[in-house]
């Protein structure tokens, strides 16, 4: 008797996803778009009802078939196709638990491999440029003071834009000379990060203004209607003031701007201050160094102080080039007889 697929849904979305691992609500909500996406590939092709699908009409050759179809017709990059693809394995792991008779058909699902994608260089902001983002905030603005502790803020702690949405009232800690505040980054991971004694005075010039259209409201940035603020909102509100920054830095004109490019920003010059990078990486929340190891990677300015404090070897330039004795004998080859030549 086949199995519907439908019947694991709701315990792998409502239960294991949530409960037993533990991931966050936009993992949630991306594996729920891959899977959506699959459905609705499968319904298609099978030509009959996404109520109707069995777990063995989903097999290896369906999915190859759909991720070609992500690439080709939805015109995804191999990055997105690799996520897609991550979300539909672990579904198929869930459905193996579950159902050992479909064991052998899960495992071929979760053993297609992932498409190999190209490593690109992480972008950031040189610190005029970052001084001149700042700059960009109109004092005698509405926003001015929410905007001016919200793009300290992104430079302060390297957050990812979703932690910052995320920030509560009770994170903070302005008092005393101890200013800080706590994050909960991926993995529903806490940590804290020390404050600038300008970020807390930032924060709590905001705090005064800050005009929640519901009083009980606690989430700390709110948008111009005093409802908290969203990841787009805060995107927007970074587009606004590099444009304005673009015209006092010619260098920022060829570079996009977003809460990402803050964080590798203040990635960068964490490690250019000579802190430890295993310190940089508890910093920015990374579950694995190698993550952190990229910013080394990328700067020149590193790699040459690196260079410096070695010794170039010493190199004669008296004697002349002599061809080794493998080249002479490889051009000789072109001379002779061919080794699988067809006789006539």
């Amino acid at each position: 008797m086949k199995q519907l697929l439908a019947k694991f849904m709701k315990p792998f979305f409502s239960h294991y996803l949530p409960i037993q691992k533990g991931l966050a609500t936009n993992t949630l909500l991306a594996y729920r778009d891959a899977i959506k996406l699959l459905l609705c590939f499968a319904a298609d092709t099978l030509r009959k009802s996404a109520d109707e699908l069995s777990v063995e009409e989903i097999d290896e050759a369906l999915v190859l078939a759909f991720l070609d179809h992500l690439e080709n017709v939805r015109g995804c990059t191999p990055r997105t196709r690799n996520a897609r693809l991550a979300a539909i394995r672990v579904f198929f792991g869930f459905i193996a638990r579950e159902e050992p008779v479909l064991l052998l058909q899960c495992q071929r699902i979760r053993t297609i491999p992932l498409k190999r994608t190209q490593h690109k260089t992480v972008k950031y902001m040189e610190q005029d440029e970052m001084q001149a983002l700042l700059d960009a905030v109109n004092v005698n603005a509405r926003t001015a003071a929410r905007d001016k502790a919200l793009l300290l803020l992104l430079y302060n702690t390297g957050a990812r834009v979703s932690e910052i949405v995320g920030i509560k009232i009770p994170d903070l800690r302005l008092q005393g000379a101890t200013a800080q505040i706590s994050l909960l980054g991926k993995g529903k991971k806490h940590r804290s990060c020390p404050l600038w004694p300008e970020m807390a005075q930032a924060l709590q010039a905001y705090l005064k203004v800050r005009n929640p259209h519901d009083p009980a409201a606690e989430q700390l940035f709110l948008n111009a209607n005093g409802v908290p603020i969203t990841r787009f909102g805060i995107r927007q509100i970074l587009s606004k003031y590099a444009a304005s920054a673009r015209n006092q830095c010619p260098s920022m004109r060829s570079r996009a701007v977003n809460p990402h490019t803050i964080r590798h920003t203040t990635a960068m010059h964490l490690l250019r201050a000579g802190n430890d990078i295993n310190m940089v990486s508890y910093w920015l929340g990374h579950a694995d160094i190698n993550t952190t190891h990229v910013y080394v990677e990328i700067d020149m300015d590193m790699k040459r102080r690196m260079l410096e404090k070695t010794t170039a070897p010493v190199v004669s330039h008296d004697l002349p080039w002599q061809k080794p004795d493998v080249l002479q004998w490889l051009a000789a080859l072109e001379k002779s007889p061919k080794l699988c030549a067809v006789k006539p």
